[in-house]
């Protein structure tokens, strides 16, 4: 089955975006033929971008798809990005080493497609959350779980510090112990489970959460292996200015990495 990806140039992010998209089925590498989500070239694999909304629309949408897009460019990948969810079927997803789902929100699959999607995690596949994708699938349980946590809430948008738990990962390596910057600063329902690697924890100190206060440890990004596959969430990413910043692109670009397989989700001691 063909279907259509959407391309996005923002003028007013400065991205440009990237020019290679899976044509179709024929011309797609066998990517996860060998359970490494890779394809049969070193360093090169495709990364299916989800961006399909069903609630409350993110307008930065756009600007991470023209990012991942340039991040493909600069590290190897090829980028389809799409918000037609028949592309979560056996055939098509095979083709990707990771599905990352940009601010997604409400239900978006159909039982049929989260049963296909289910598949993929279980035959290796990768998985990318980013922002609102944990305010998604909240009927799913299974998605609760690979996502690591349900949205709960958000104060207004401010400058907070993130502190970075782990640096011995590509998401995080360029990362400073104490990461400062504006966005929207999600809590969540509960904290992740205890077989989730915490990456990086928000210091409520350090901003006004008011209602929404989860207390210390509140995390804020994370990765797991989950039922076969590799998962990486981050809860930032709100805002059109996220996608312009180096250090959230090199989070967003290392979780991909990871999430594909290409970097290890865990190297060594945390430090």
């Amino acid at each position: 089955m063909k279907y259509a990806s959407r391309r996005n140039v923002i003028a007013g992010a400065g991205l440009v975006a990237a020019a290679a998209v899976a044509p179709g089925l024929s011309s797609a590498p066998a990517a996860r033929a060998a359970g490494s989500g890779l394809g049969e070239a070193a360093g090169t694999y495709q990364v299916l971008v989800f961006s399909k909304t069903a609630g409350f629309r993110h307008g930065s949408i756009p600007y991470g798809i023209a990012a991942i897009e340039k991040l493909g460019v600069e590290n190897g990948f090829t980028v389809t990005a799409t918000e037609d969810a028949a592309v979560f079927n056996d055939t098509d997803l095979a083709a990707y080493a990771a599905v990352v789902w940009l601010s997604t929100t409400g239900n978006v699959l159909d039982a049929g497609q989260q049963a296909a999607f289910e598949r993929y995690i279980q035959g290796g596949g990768g998985y990318v959350g980013i922002h609102a994708a944990s305010d998604t699938e909240y009927d799913w349980p299974w998605y609760g779980g690979l996502v690591g946590a349900y949205f709960a809430g958000h104060p207004a948008q401010q400058t907070a510090t993130v502190k970075v738990r782990a640096h011995n990962t590509a998401a995080t390596a360029e990362l400073p112990k104490r990461w400062t910057r504006w966005d929207e600063w999600y809590s969540f329902r509960a904290r992740p489970a205890d077989s989730v690697r915490i990456l990086a924890d928000l210091d409520e100190r350090s901003y006004d959460p008011g209602r929404f206060a989860m207390g210390e440890p509140h995390p804020i990004a994370w990765c797991h292996e989950y039922d076969g596959g590799r998962a990486f969430y981050t809860g930032m990413g709100h805002t059109n200015e996220s996608f312009t910043e180096p250090e959230f692109l090199s989070h967003v670009l290392g979780g991909i990495q990871m999430a594909a397989g290409v970097a290890p989700l865990r190297a060594g001691a945390d430090r």
